[in-house]
């Protein structure tokens, strides 16, 4: 829907409802309610991850694009791998109320954010902007022809289903938007589904506290932040294969940090599985873990920005296409992680994951040789090729 009204509504008046729906979580009286607030909670809260990439694309030229992504993605990893130590503290700290402070801390954070954003935040959608314009010379110059080519249709219920809504579920046939969300979803599901090994490792295993153990998380969030310099070196790259083709976006020469990910990702796993045992020292876990988030995040920064180049003025929706198959991944992983890790013990069952994604260590090389033969093959990746 940004690309239909702006970025600016849709994602402040999402992000008012997640407000709302994190405070009525916070004080529901029964699972039910918790469940249905939640429920409204990820519908809304969706809404500012999938046009986060659409803004950074109105805003930031290609060779300073990744940069800016890269620190747009660092928010979006370190908040899901601080968050159980936050929490841990507030349930151990509160005995009875601590869950549901974990809830009034976000709407209080979310309260904190929206004020501001209302303020000081302004539309970056070009032909809503063109719009505008459109409209204050028609206005001042009362010359009623003036318009943007936004404008020169009228928006019927009917062509904003079609066009704003059916359209990101039409990318998932996209070949490119599918492929590098398919693996994009892969290590984001991972990611999650190592979430409950954490403390499966030093609560059940090393026999940790809940909020000592949720500490090993920051070793997968260090991961990231180095993950930031290869992915800052991928920029430079990029420039260089950017300005060499005519200052022409290049997809395929944001792939670079990715390749070195897809080594990094399943090396992590393999590294948890077999430093899980009581007797080898914890910092073997962490290690893994550092290497595991200096993988994921590679992979998936280059991912979204690869499918910000391919798509450009359809990148809100290309991403919002992403974001329902990496959801229904991490939604689904979690469900089996317990059974997995217990059944085939913390050694095998980080080493079966490991081995999956070794199998698609080719991924990233097969994509920057064909990658642009695969884009000139797609009904919308197709407008980028050069």
């Amino acid at each position: 829907m940004s690309e239909a009204f702006g970025r600016k509504l849709s994602v402040v008046l999402p992000m008012s409802a997640l407000m709302i729906f994190s405070f009525a979580s916070a004080t529901a009286k029964d699972l039910q309610t918790l469940l249905i607030t939640r429920f409204f909670g990820g519908v809304f809260g969706s809404a500012p991850i999938c046009n986060g990439g659409g803004v950074l694309a109105d805003i930031w030229p290609a060779h300073q694009r990744g940069a800016a992504m890269m620190v747009w993605g660092l928010g979006v990893i370190v908040g899901p791998l601080s968050a159980p130590t936050v929490g841990a503290a507030l349930v151990v700290n509160l005995d009875k109320t601590g869950w549901r402070w974990t809830e009034y801390l976000t709407g209080i954070l979310l309260a904190a954010i929206l004020i501001p954003s209302f303020v000081f935040i302004d539309e970056s959608y070009p032909p809503v902007l063109l719009g505008r314009k459109a409209s204050q010379i028609r206005h001042e110059t009362k010359n009623w022809a003036v318009r943007s080519k936004s404008q020169e249709s009228q928006l019927t219920v009917q062509e904003v289903s079609r066009k704003y809504l059916i359209v990101p579920i039409e990318m998932l046939i996209d070949p490119i938007c599918f492929l590098i969300s398919l693996y994009a979803a892969f290590v984001y599901a991972v990611i999650y589904l190592a979430i409950p090994a954490f403390p499966i490792e030093f609560q059940e295993v090393r026999h940790w506290n809940a909020v000592r153990g949720s500490l090993p998380f920051f070793a997968t969030i260090i991961g990231t932040f180095i993950a930031g310099g290869i992915l800052l070196w991928g920029q430079k790259m990029y420039i260089t294969r950017l300005v060499a083709n005519n200052n022409k976006v290049v997809p395929e020469a944001r792939l670079f940090p990715m390749m070195v990910g897809s080594f990094f990702f399943p090396a992590g796993l393999f590294i948890m599985g077999w430093t899980s045992d009581a007797d080898i020292h914890w910092i073997g876990w962490c290690f893994g873990a550092m290497c595991l988030g200096l993988g994921f995040f590679t992979i998936f920064q280059s991912a979204l920005t690869y499918m910000v180049d391919t798509y450009l003025m359809l990148a809100a929706s290309a991403l919002a296409a992403n974001m329902f198959l990496r959801s229904v991944l991490a939604g689904t992983f979690p469900l089996f992680a317990n059974a997995l890790l217990h059944n085939l013990g913390l050694n095998w069952g980080m080493s079966l994951l490991g081995f999956i994604s070794a199998a698609m260590i080719p991924i990233p090389f097969l994509f920057y040789i064909y990658g642009k033969r695969i884009r000139a093959m797609g009904k919308r990746s197709k407008m980028s090729f050069v």
